[in-house]
């Protein structure tokens, strides 16, 4: 039985989201084994950066890790901003971004949208991929204070309220990570 595993982020909001989502066991962070060295995620595909991630960091821990890579798809806007939905306006700041993504769809009738989580796992030695995704629609003008990233700008199907009004338990049951991170569980509990 897993006892405990290493998430490879240093976002406590990320962080706090999965050990709400894996409440049987510990899930450490990259700041709870002192790891700060930065990562350069290079890859052309959110599955890429996820193994990117993982690979950096076995080197410098022996046990389970897992990285998600994750981000918000705007089909309208070519997929962005995609693999650099954190890093969008350059600034680092969600309230940048959100900024950025609504001013590029002030003009477009189209504003579906998902957000998209690719868990790489490394479980005893050996590499499996999770996937999971949301979709929904990009609202006007932001919504709520809860949540993170996108949340305040994000309506997910069939719900009234942006991702950062919905009460935690409920956004990690529909959300892409939770999808992810449920899949993920499923296949850690079955090898045990």
């Amino acid at each position: 039985m897993v006892q405990k595993i290493l998430f490879a982020t240093h976002n406590k909001n990320k962080a706090g989201e999965v050990q709400q989502m894996l409440q049987h066991v510990e899930v450490l962070t990259l700041t709870d084994i002192n790891f700060h060295e930065e990562i350069i995620e290079d890859g052309n595909t959110f599955r890429e950066n996820a193994e990117i991630k993982v690979d950096a960091i076995q080197k410098y821990y022996a046990g389970d890790i897992f990285a998600d890579d994750s981000g918000l798809v705007i089909p309208s806007l070519q997929g962005e901003p995609g693999i650099f939905s954190s890093r969008y306006a350059g600034t680092g700041q969600s309230s940048d971004n959100i900024e950025k993504v609504l001013e590029k769809l002030k003009h477009k009738e189209d504003r579906e949208a998902y957000f998209i989580s690719v868990i790489c796992l490394l479980y005893q030695g050996k590499k499996y991929f999770f996937e999971g995704r949301v979709y929904g629609k990009i609202l006007q003008t932001p919504q709520g204070e809860g949540g993170f990233g996108y949340d305040p700008i994000f309506l997910p199907e069939n719900y009234a309220d942006s991702f950062a009004i919905l009460k935690p338990e409920e956004k990690n049951r529909i959300s892409h990570r939770g999808k992810a991170i449920k899949e993920m569980k499923t296949f850690i509990f079955a090898q045990n």
